[in-house]
């Protein structure tokens, strides 16, 4: 099944929140819809549903216009991050309910059931109710009643986001195992880039109701098209300086040191260099990394990585960097984090991608 969205826009009340939206979605592979709270995703996944229509545009099915088709005349699935499971039932019978609106033979029914909650762990749990599940299991049982239906198209608007980060990860491994056959197109909304990148498939970056950029997940990570996509894609945000390009290959940073750039970056004049915080280092990786003093502000330990907040002794300008692994620095020591010149992306003066460290790469 081939979705497609051509030029889609929503308003409502007064406010946009969708604008000239287009967006064909890979078939049988996963397609993220990755941005911050608010930036649209769930108002685009209902556009995509049939639960609301558009103020303009189309929403095509296979080249068919099926916008303004109502939710109930799609084949489609969708569950949401504030799971809903029907407290009276079973989980056998929460899990059967869409097939017996079907009116599907019984038999069929209890096959379908039994396959899904084998595939999602909870067979053990189909005669309880929902209320005697923990929140992973009922999470499972939600997805397992909207998987049974064997639908062309299942919509996952944050369906973990609730969950600890075990069980989240435990699910995340399930589901892409789930839809590795290729049957099913799937949108999956999530505001954390790690996830995205986790799952694989195809990323779409979604911002204040615009869709920046999409294609193979990497492909986006590696070379966002701009300023804007880079920042959406990098948690915590990239590291964003103003520079001068100064027309012999090199960068005049405003934190007190010049960096040589790759050769064949296109750009002169004003230009913004990004750098991702796990591109900071303590020690040099290269022989040719250049040192920037900084001062530690405040550091952060978040399971196995470190966050410091630097501010350099040149410039005072706020740093960023990620390390693996525990590291204990008393604040206010003065230290050097080193720049790798290859690792750094350079946007032009109109935000755009000028030269990333994997088109670089790739080029060679």
């Amino acid at each position: 099944m081939v979705l497609e969205l051509e030029q889609v826009s929503v308003v409502s009340g007064g406010q946009p929140y969708l604008y000239g939206v287009d967006l064909r979605l890979v078939p049988g592979a996963i397609n993220v819809l990755l941005g911050p709270t608010q930036a649209g995703k769930t108002t685009l996944m209902r556009v995509m549903a049939g639960l609301d229509r558009p103020n303009a545009g189309r929403v095509l099915v296979d080249g068919q216009d099926v916008t303004g088709v109502s939710v109930r005349q799609r084949n489609l699935a969708m569950v949401y991050q504030q799971f809903i499971n029907y407290p009276a039932m079973t989980v056998f019978q929460n899990i059967a309910s869409p097939l017996q609106l079907q009116k599907t033979d019984s038999a069929e029914i209890r096959r379908r059931v039994l396959e899904v909650a084998g595939k999602l762990h909870i067979e053990h749990l189909l005669e309880r109710r929902p209320s005697e599940l923990s929140g992973g299991q009922q999470q499972r049982c939600a997805l397992a009643r909207a998987l049974v239906k064997r639908t062309s198209l299942v919509l996952l608007d944050e369906p973990l986001v609730n969950l600890d980060y075990k069980l989240r990860e435990e699910l995340r491994m399930e589901l892409t195992t789930l839809f590795a056959d290729g049957k099913t197109t799937v949108v999956y909304a999530t505001t954390e880039p790690l996830e995205a990148l986790l799952l694989g498939g195809y990323t779409a970056i979604i911002d204040k109701g615009r869709v920046l950029q999409f294609g193979p997940t990497l492909d986006v990570y590696n070379a966002p098209v701009n300023v804007d996509a880079a920042a959406v894609f990098n948690d915590p945000p990239m590291n964003m300086l103003t520079s001068e390009l100064n027309g012999n290959g090199r960068a005049h940073l405003p934190i007190g040191v010049d960096v040589p750039l790759r050769q064949g970056t296109a750009a002169n004049g004003a230009c913004r260099i990004g750098i991702r915080p796990g591109h900071l280092r303590l020690h040099a990786k290269a022989p040719h990394a250049v040192a920037v003093p900084c001062r530690l502000e405040l550091a952060e330990l978040s399971g196995s990585e470190t966050y410091l907040h630097l501010r350099t002794l040149t410039g005072g300008i706020d740093l960023v960097a990620q390390l693996q692994g525990v590291h204990q620095i008393e604040l206010g020591t003065e230290l050097n984090v080193f720049i790798d010149p290859d690792e750094l992306f350079v946007f032009g003066a109109d935000t755009k991608l000028v030269s990333s460290p994997e088109a670089a790469h790739g080029a060679h």
